[in-house]
């Protein structure tokens, strides 16, 4: 039989990681091989992200990158970027051979063999309804550490947030039926996932498309048997589904960790985003959380620059950062995507200011993030273990209070026997950075 290889790059977000995790099940079903260098393979496959621009950038620096190093191998194009700009690219990339977007994932083998011989096309796939078939396959080659996968519940957005180019990438809100979404979660049970990451553009906007809901989807996962982490990723804040309070107090597998993107405190710029809210109401959000779950770790982000942003509206978000006290924040400078309402708004901010604004938020975040960590030395936590690093003598892993990629961490030193991707207790001995310090319990 004839054995074809291929190799695997994939860039963005967590969303376009469980895409490439598909396409990888899809290509090994039907005998691909992945190679552990690009130079070992017949094709090379690049999963863009075609968010902002630095995401096109990077996406495109990669294909050209690729062709340099490996002039004689096939290129296949996938992913978001893809998905926006699939004309423009079979145009004028002509570096690679082969267009594949983020649509029926299902259909990658027969793009790519027809990329393999010799055949140049685009296939989009069709964004305006979701493949339940491309979820039915089982993943079995993640690219998380181990013990951790991202299960996504839905493609695409209906909150129409006016600089966001999701909508035009990923089309509308389309959500998995619950029995898949449920299949998928017991079959990484089976094979060890410890930390199930679920994901969406919005969580809380699960199910409206299809007459079921976010909270239906969270009581059936409680209802699985065993011992794992469900950990709950992007809320938009004027949708918070509050009742997921009460399932966390009451089963302590879902994790008191929430990613709350607010983006402004402004209530001028939160509307001119097309958001509801304002910096007092969700003011009052973290206080609910925080009240009803003493151990909350609550994480953000904030978009600086955006068109119409004066000295005043910056102070106000600065000053809710101050009162908020978030105890993780990223923040972006505003990025001008063709398509988008945002696109064509007055009084843009130049870059040079909003770099700077970046800069001040990031500053005082420091050390917001450091006092926050404090609260949790002398703590007793569960630590899902990711590395070894044998040479100093200590492990890599993470407490709830860290999601994958992109918080701190913890060291620890054990006198156990203890893998990648297992469980161990630890007791937090101290801080360092935006990482904790810990030993497990038996160690001495």
């Amino acid at each position: 039989m004839y054995i074809k290889k291929y190799y695997l790059e994939s860039l963005g977000c967590a969303k376009n990681q469980v895409d490439s995790e598909l396409m990888m099940s899809f290509l090994e079903r039907k005998n691909w091989v992945p190679a552990k260098d690009p130079g070992e393979a017949e094709l090379i496959i690049v999963n863009t992200c075609g968010f902002i621009e630095p995401a096109r950038e990077e996406s495109i620096d990669t294909i050209l990158s690729f062709r340099k190093l490996y002039p004689d191998k096939k290129i296949l194009m996938t992913g978001c970027l893809v998905q926006r700009y699939a004309s423009e690219l079979y145009d004028d990339l002509k570096e690679a051979d082969g267009f594949f977007g983020n649509n029926f994932l299902q259909d990658i083998d027969r793009v790519a063999s027809s990329v393999l011989e010799g055949k140049r096309e685009i296939f989009l796939g069709d964004k305006e309804r979701i493949s339940e078939e491309q979820y039915r396959i089982e993943r079995k080659r993640l690219l998380s550490f181990p013990g951790s996968a991202y299960v996504k519940i839905s493609e695409g957005c209906n909150n129409r947030c006016t600089y966001c180019s999701i909508p035009i990438i990923r089309g509308d809100l389309k959500s998995r039926s619950i029995e898949s979404v449920i299949i998928e979660i017991e079959h990484l049970l089976e094979i060890g996932i410890r930390e199930l990451n679920i994901i969406a553009q919005d969580l809380a906007s699960f199910g409206k498309d299809r007459n079921t809901n976010f909270m239906e989807l969270m009581k059936r996962i409680s209802e699985i048997k065993g011992d794992f982490w469900v950990r709950l990723l992007y809320f938009h804040p004027d949708n918070f589904e509050k009742e997921i309070l009460s399932l966390m107090k009451n089963d302590p597998r879902f994790l008191p960790y929430f990613d709350l993107p607010f983006q402004h405190a402004a209530k001028k710029i939160l509307k001119k985003m097309g958001r509801r809210g304002d910096g007092e109401e969700y003011l009052k959000l973290i206080s609910l959380i925080r009240n009803t779950l003493p151990g909350a770790v609550i994480r953000s982000t904030f978009l600086v620059g955006f068109p119409g942003e004066t000295k005043e509206d910056f102070k106000e978000l600065v000053d809710f950062q101050k009162r908020a006290e978030l105890d993780w924040l990223g923040v972006f400078t505003y990025s001008r995507e063709e398509g988008t309402p945002a696109y064509g708004f007055r009084k843009r901010v130049p870059e040079k200011v909003a770099l700077s604004r970046k800069s001040e938020i990031e500053r005082l975040q420091v050390g917001i993030s450091e006092r926050r960590l404090e609260r949790f030395v002398g703590a007793n936590l569960d630590i899902l273990v990711e590395e070894e690093v044998r040479e100093e003598g200590l492990f890599i892993g993470r407490a709830y209070i860290d999601a994958p990629e992109v918080d701190g961490a913890v060291v620890f030193r054990t006198s156990s026997s203890v893998r990648p991707g297992e469980l161990i207790r630890c007791r937090i001995t101290g801080r360092a950075g935006f990482d904790l310090e810990a030993v497990d319990e038996g160690y001495s």
